[in-house]
């Protein structure tokens, strides 16, 4: 067996490294979907927008894919289109309010190519709503990654659905009407 040069495992540190960025950028987006939004300091939908745009390349392309996804989701490019889809979710207060939702992944998959990087994760979240009805939703996700200025971001966020299942009313027994993990 041939001993690796220094070059060789500098390459697979960075390797590591950039896979280890990736999956950070992507858990934080998923963390700041969540509702009742956990980042502390986070007072309004706007400023949780803003810092999910941070984790996006300026042409980025955010879509609903598959026979569940592509009408209700649709595809738009652009951090302005991008910006105007996550106002759309948040900026427009429904009857009945989500009270919850978490995002849950699993079946990490990374593959980075110098610069460039494709990412694939199944994720599960549970929706509870005002009026006590809850959903469990799952999607499969196929992102892209592009490291710009030293930093990944994301590029390319794909969602498929695999299913969404009614829960029995009132599912939740208990849960935060607010995030207290991250105060200080």
């Amino acid at each position: 067996m041939t001993e690796p040069t220094i070059a060789q495992l500098a390459a697979r540190i960075e390797v590591l490294e950039s896979e280890a960025d990736i999956r950070r950028a992507q858990a934080r987006y998923m963390f700041l979907c969540d509702t009742p939004c956990p980042e502390f300091g986070v007072e309004d939908d706007a400023t949780r927008i803003e810092l999910i745009l941070d984790l996006y390349t300026e042409d980025a392309v955010w879509e609903g894919v598959g026979e569940y996804y592509d009408n209700q989701f649709g595809r738009v490019e652009g951090k302005d289109a991008l910006r105007a889809h996550f106002n759309r979710f948040w900026g427009e207060k429904t009857d009945p309010a989500l009270l919850l939702n978490a995002h849950y992944l699993t079946s990490e998959q990374i593959y980075v190519d110098g610069d460039v990087a494709e990412g694939q994760w199944i994720h599960m979240q549970p929706w509870l709503f005002s009026d006590g009805r809850s959903l469990l939703r799952s999607s499969r996700l196929n992102n892209a990654f592009r490291r710009v200025g030293g930093k990944w971001l994301i590029s390319r966020t794909r969602t498929e659905n695999v299913f969404v299942a009614a829960l029995p009313d009132n599912f939740a027994e208990a849960y935060p009407s607010a995030s207290v993990l991250l105060k200080p």
